[in-house]
């Protein structure tokens, strides 16, 4: 019977009824990236793949295109809560010793994110895995009240290892210990090496998990920020994970990254910044202060802001204030990044300092971990030259350092990649410390890994072979969306 009325249907309606499902699903997700009024490069990036690869691009779309934005991660009531907590001290502006241009700078960073404006930290770099994380783990083992680690990845190698070991040691002597994770970020690591931690009563949580069903609502939105407060007296912050690699080079001669540790009012920031991710994840909110018995060291001469953005945010934040750093140089803009995919505006805004004469350096890996990102990143240099930018890549290894400097005040340090993944995708965090004497500090290590560079010329940029300039040009494509 079945057989005879496989040979009776009319297999081609059916197959006309499916080719006009597919096409009218192809035609509404392109009529929702459109209404979303994105930035048209995007858009026209997703209608590019949705048209040229429809079966692949409804996909990706699903898992990658979708909007989290003004999403709230805390109710207004707990939003107040935590903000008390953080005690902005309303310092008058005008009353520092600070440039116009870092004064708007600050403003600019209060109205996105009401981002309090800190005096008094001191600010300690590092510029490898080595010297920081034996400090991190001297720091987290004379903790006596509260861990609070975030990390997009937490290895199951040696140092991953070593930290837990300590984390361990202190919940079992009675310290509040709580680690964040991201899912995606460390996605090989297997359960047990948190399940350890967990036995030992740390809580810890995967940011945004990635399971079914919620697998296309939450595998583009990661959390890349990297952590950590003690004991509300201690904080760090920048682009080192917790991986063998930051320290021993893993498949490169080197792994240059920067870090920062530092003590003051700004640690309040970064716990204010843990509490909100605590909570978006549907745990208690937190709302640890310094404990009495525990005496702050001495304050520093560094005034900082923490400056975090992320999908859900109305803005994209960080993108408005390299924004707003590069437009007001005077002197120069040296940038470090492990991977530059710039938005066009971000892109117009270095090609119009550079052609104002300004100073504008971007280093970036000579050999990236990401091979697309490579090429992508590549895509970018022949206009920049053009315009005077001046192009350096580093050939001492692996260079992963976030860092933007202009002028001679102001540096920002953090998570945050040149690129639009993180720019609008990824939970991100910076530090921006407005002070003369740490602006030269930090123009010293730039200028040092300056000596582990090559100037890339134009004339020595036009003898790259062929087939690499298509690739740079077909998988500019897509870079919005990489």
């Amino acid at each position: 019977m079945f057989e005879t009325l496989a040979q009776n249907f009319d297999w081609s309606w059916a197959r006309n009824a499916f080719m006009v499902a597919y096409a009218l699903t192809i035609i509404s997700i392109i009529v929702v990236v459109l209404s979303e009024n994105r930035n048209p490069v995007k858009s026209l990036a997703w209608v590019t793949v949705l048209l040229l690869l429809p079966m692949l691009g409804i996909v990706l779309y699903l898992f990658f295109g979708r909007n989290i934005k003004n999403t709230r991660k805390l109710s207004r009531r707990n939003r107040r809560r935590l903000k008390k907590r953080e005690k902005d001290p309303g310092i008058n502006l005008r009353e520092q010793d600070l440039t116009p241009e870092s004064v708007q700078q600050i403003t600019l960073a209060k109205s996105l994110t009401n981002a309090p404006f800190y005096a008094g930290n001191d600010v300690k770099v590092y510029t490898n895995g080595h010297d920081k994380f034996a400090d991190l783990k001297r720091d987290l083992a004379a903790a006596r009240h509260f861990i609070h680690l975030e990390y997009y990845i937490f290895e199951n190698d040696n140092i991953g290892n070593e930290i837990a070991d300590i984390l361990i040691e202190r919940a079992n002597a009675g310290v509040a210990v709580r680690v964040i994770y991201d899912h995606v970020g460390s996605f090989t690591v297997k359960n047990r090496f948190f399940k350890r931690m967990r036995r030992a009563g740390i809580q810890v949580y995967p940011f945004f998990e990635v399971t079914f069903p919620q697998l296309g609502t939450r595998i583009n939105w990661r959390n890349h920020r990297k952590l950590c407060v003690i004991d509300g007296i201690t904080g760090y912050l920048g682009g080192m994970n917790i991986a063998d690699r930051y320290i021993d080079g893993g498949k490169f001669a080197r792994w240059r990254d920067t870090h920062v540790r530092v003590t003051g009012p700004i640690v309040s920031s970064l716990q204010h910044s843990f509490a909100v991710d605590w909570h978006f994840m549907g745990q208690p909110l937190l709302e640890p202060t310094i404990p009495a018995d525990v005496t702050p060291p001495p304050g520093g001469s560094v005034y900082a802001q923490l400056v975090t953005s992320g999908p859900t945010s109305q803005w994209n934040n960080l993108a408005l204030l390299f924004h707003q750093a590069i437009s007001n140089a005077r002197r120069r803009v040296y940038i470090q990044t492990p991977y530059f995919l710039p938005t066009d505006a971000l892109l117009k805004d270095l090609h119009t300092a550079a052609l104002a004469h300004v100073d504008v350096r971007i280093m970036i890996p000579r050999h990236s971990d990401s091979v697309l990102l490579n090429y992508a990143s590549a895509s970018y240099i022949t206009e920049c030259l053009r315009a005077g930018v001046k192009i350096y890549m580093y050939d001492d290894g692996m260079l992963h350092s976030k860092m933007v400097i202009t002028d001679d005040e102001f540096v920002t340090i953090g998570s945050t990649n040149f690129d639009f993944r993180s720019f609008e995708h990824n939970f991100e965090g910076n530090l921006l410390f407005y002070s003369r004497e740490f602006n030269s500090r930090m123009l010293d290590v730039y200028r040092e890994d300056l000596t582990h560079c090559t100037r890339i010329t134009p004339s020595l940029w036009r003898k790259r072979a062929l087939h690499r300039r298509v690739l740079e040009s077909v998988i500019r494509l897509l870079s919005p969306i990489l």
